[in-house]
């Protein structure tokens, strides 16, 4: 399986980017949340600058976050820094628009934004709708401005069968956050393939899946402080999605639940105050501090972290290859450059 690293978006990522690509990862993602992390397309040119064969990923833009045609200029113009390399994930902006106190966009946006973004982004027109007005655009730069000619690959973040069909009808891949579980990766790949096969499409996607990833050293505690602050963000992201969605929290056990609260309390803040955002994302996907170490339960790590030994980590990896995962893309928070070195090791 092919592997890959994400990071927040930050100034001075560039020398993590180079550094990846000189350990042989094939992509190195960057997030798209303006209101904690930096712009990924600032943050992913200056990567460009930095590397030469490693795919740039964005991991993921919204609809809400950019209109189509300024969405599109950045990623053409980003093309034109590293032509062909490019990857842009796409999604309802849970997390982006969470943190502006607004809801996910709906999958109908998030279909149509997409395959404006195809269009413009290989030199075609497409509609620009504001309120009840309608225009067809496409680029008018002359000259080097932006790349239109080498292919943007394009993916939908889809945790069910209903995205992944968007991806099927638009022939994009499909990227998913901490999906650990091979059948629920099978599902999505039915999903997809029915619908690209109901819209004659046939061509070559791919599957990513963004998580973490920490190997035991013999007799290590599983649920131990260091496997805390190697997987720890995607643990909380999940207690955060708690707040947020009261379906999903009466779904969790009791020690989960439990672990909800806590968060509120550390955040000082409730699950119905309007100006949660204020504080609730506060370091979000940052390695945890100190005292954040006990929100994560074991069931959390069980759910959201790959943990385990050398052979129970590729068996994990295994086993979501044949379920069609086609890359594992880590995100390092402990010490990334050490832990890029050592899971270049582990997964070759």
């Amino acid at each position: 399986m092919r592997t890959g690293i994400v990071m927040a978006a930050r100034p001075g990522l560039e020398h993590l980017a180079a550094r990846a690509e000189e350990l042989g990862f094939s992509s190195f993602w960057v997030y798209d949340t303006p209101m904690i992390h930096g712009d990924p397309f600032i943050s992913l040119a200056l990567c460009a600058r930095s590397t030469s064969r490693i795919k740039l990923g964005i991991g993921v833009t919204s609809p809400a976050l950019r209109s189509a045609p300024a969405a599109a200029a950045a990623l053409s113009s980003l093309n034109a820094l590293a032509p062909g390399r490019v990857i842009c994930g796409v999604g309802t902006g849970n997390t982006a628009r969470r943190t502006l106190g607004m809801r996910p966009t709906k999958s109908a946006e998030l279909e149509s934004f997409t395959a404006a973004l195809q269009a413009l982004t290989t030199g075609r027109e497409t509609d620009y709708r504001e309120g009840t007005r309608t225009s067809r655009v496409r680029f008018l730069h002359i000259g080097g401005y932006v790349d239109t000619d080498a292919p943007v690959e394009f993916v939908v973040a889809a945790f069910g069968p209903k995205v992944a069909a968007i991806a099927g009808r638009l022939n994009t891949g499909v990227i998913s956050f901490a999906l650990h579980a091979p059948s629920a990766w099978s599902a999505l790949g039915d999903a997809r393939r029915a619908a690209a096969q109901a819209a004659g499409n046939s061509g070559r996607t791919h599957s990513y899946l963004l998580s973490s990833l920490y190997v035991l050293a013999d007799g290590e505690d599983r649920y131990g402080e260091a496997v805390k602050d190697a997987m720890g963000h995607i643990a909380v992201s999940a207690l955060l999605l708690a707040v947020e969605n009261p379906a999903f929290r009466a779904s969790l056990p009791d020690e989960e639940s439990a672990a909800v609260d806590r968060l509120l309390h550390l955040r000082g803040t409730t699950a119905t105050d309007p100006n949660r955002h204020h504080t609730l994302y506060r370091n979000y996907l940052g390695r945890l501090s100190t005292e954040e170490r006990d929100l994560v339960v074991p069931s959390l790590v069980d759910k959201f972290g790959l943990v385990g030994t050398r052979d129970e980590i590729r068996q994990q990896v295994n086993a979501l290859e044949k379920s069609g995962v086609d890359e594992l893309v880590i995100q390092p928070v402990a010490d990334p450059e050490a832990e890029m070195t050592a899971l270049s090791r582990l997964l070759p």
